[in-house]
């Protein structure tokens, strides 16, 4: 009577261990999905960081050669060389994130 006791118990003891060792892989790999989802998050955040520096710096480029032209004509020749040189620079930077 004893010892079939004792094997119910052990039985459940094994049960219960089994139980904790799935919920252990369970967690393991949610960690791992969450860290991946951490990292591509961090990845497109730098990424729009990149741009939103890009747009500034157009937005302040802008406001320069506005201020710069004397005429219509010199400020709009001003503006397409900046912003030739400007897609230059992101093909660049494209090319260089490659």
């Amino acid at each position: 009577m004893e010892q079939a006791r004792l094997h119910n118990e052990l039985n459940t003891l094994e049960r219960k261990v089994q139980l904790l060792l799935n919920e252990y892989q369970l967690a393991k790999d949610e960690l791992s999905h969450l860290k991946a989802e951490n990292q591509e998050l961090k990845l497109a955040l730098k990424q729009k960081d990149e741009r939103i520096k890009d747009f500034q710096n157009q937005d302040k480029i802008s406001k320069i050669v506005g201020t710069i032209g004397k005429n219509e004509a010199e400020t709009s020749d001003m503006r397409e060389k900046i912003d030739d040189y400007i897609k230059e620079i992101d093909k660049c930077i494209l090319h260089l994130t490659r």
